[in-house]
């Protein structure tokens, strides 16, 4: 990093000289498009502005791909350079993309860890490089900031949520529910624990009578059709994200029609497109537990934290994120932030 300014001010120092000797152009190049590609290589000219090498678990999760857009486009706005790669849930090749990123000289890396044990030593010889390091979702020992969510306290909205609504639709009436986890990632693991625990102790009458796992909208619609089939009396879904709550809604729709009851809901967080129409056109989503906030404003929330640790700013290393109820009552407000 202290090679780019260094390398910065001289540059600089020669265009002013240049105009003094009456140069009658700038030296300065426009700033270079950021670019968001696959195999961890940018077109951009990254020496423009701040390079950001950013690696998430998947693009295959919804919320995650439009919070890169949304990281994206900001950085486009500011003239800086952001690499996306995708691990596919592979610890060993988030650990190369973490490499890469050092060898590519990049300013600041942003991991959403598979396996965070996996890649402490990664992000450590990162740092020793003097490049910053963000984690995303997990906290970490090795890094500058960890923008965490406390994914239990996550989980326990959402099955607070659920446990209203039973309350209120069902009273003592038992109530089947459906959970859609993903045991397989260990913060995912905790949100569900979260659901779990809430609706034990707020909704004494809710049955759990289906448990599978759903990340995305398709394994989601899978799940709740197979569920639907077994048990056709379940009311309630909770999930522990966007694409799961989705392709919920799509089975739900694919079991009632137009008809709606009003005793049938999905609970769930990420505040997804999907589930935005869903709560506008008055179908199955009841309650999104949003973090931060919509996908936009969570990518514009780490890409301000990236540049404000280039620029040198000091930051709490546990940075947490705010959990935030959305219904039909307050969606608008929320989508317009």
């Amino acid at each position: 990093m202290k090679k780019k300014v260094l390398a910065m001010l001289l540059t600089m120092a020669m265009a002013v000289a240049m105009a003094g000797c009456g140069q009658g152009g700038s030296s300065k190049e426009e700033p270079s498009d950021a670019k968001t590609e696959q195999n961890g290589e940018s077109e951009g000219d990254a020496e423009s502005g701040v390079k950001i090498g950013l690696a998430i678990q998947t693009l295959g999760n919804q919320v995650w791909a439009q919070q890169m857009d949304a990281i994206q486009k900001a950085a486009e706005e500011d003239g800086n350079s952001v690499v996306v790669v995708e691990s596919n849930e592979n610890a060993n090749t988030q650990i190369n993309q973490i490499e890469n990123f050092i060898t590519s000289d990049c300013d600041i890396i942003v991991v959403n860890p598979v396996d965070p044990d996996a890649i402490e030593a990664a992000c450590q010889k990162a740092r020793d490089a003097g490049i910053k390091v963000i984690a995303w979702d997990e906290e970490m020992e090795n890094t500058d900031v960890n923008w965490i969510i406390k994914n239990y306290d996550l989980g326990y909205a959402i099955g607070e949520q659920a446990a209203e609504f039973i309350n209120e639709k069902f009273s003592d009436e038992e109530c089947e529910v459906a959970v859609l986890g993903y045991p397989q990632t260990p913060i995912l693991l905790e949100r569900e624990n979260g659901i779990l625990d809430a609706l034990k102790k707020s909704a004494p009458n809710a049955k759990v009578v289906a448990n599978q796992p759903a990340i995305d909208p398709t394994e989601g619609l899978n799940a709740m059709e197979t569920i639907l089939q077994a048990s056709p009396n379940v009311k309630v879904v909770c999930c522990i994200g966007g694409g799961g709550a989705a392709g919920a809604n799509e089975a739900f729709k694919g079991l009632y029609g137009s008809e709606v009851p009003d005793n049938v809901g999905i609970f769930s967080t990420d505040l997804t497109d999907e589930t935005v129409a869903s709560m506008e056109n008055g179908e199955f989503n009841r309650v999104c537990v949003a973090i931060t906030g919509n996908p936009t404003v969570c990518g514009e929330t780490v890409y301000d934290i990236a540049i404000r640790l280039a620029n040198g700013e000091e930051m709490d290393q546990n940075v947490y994120r705010d959990l935030i109820p959305v219904n039909v009552d307050n969606l608008k407000e929320m989508v317009g932030k």
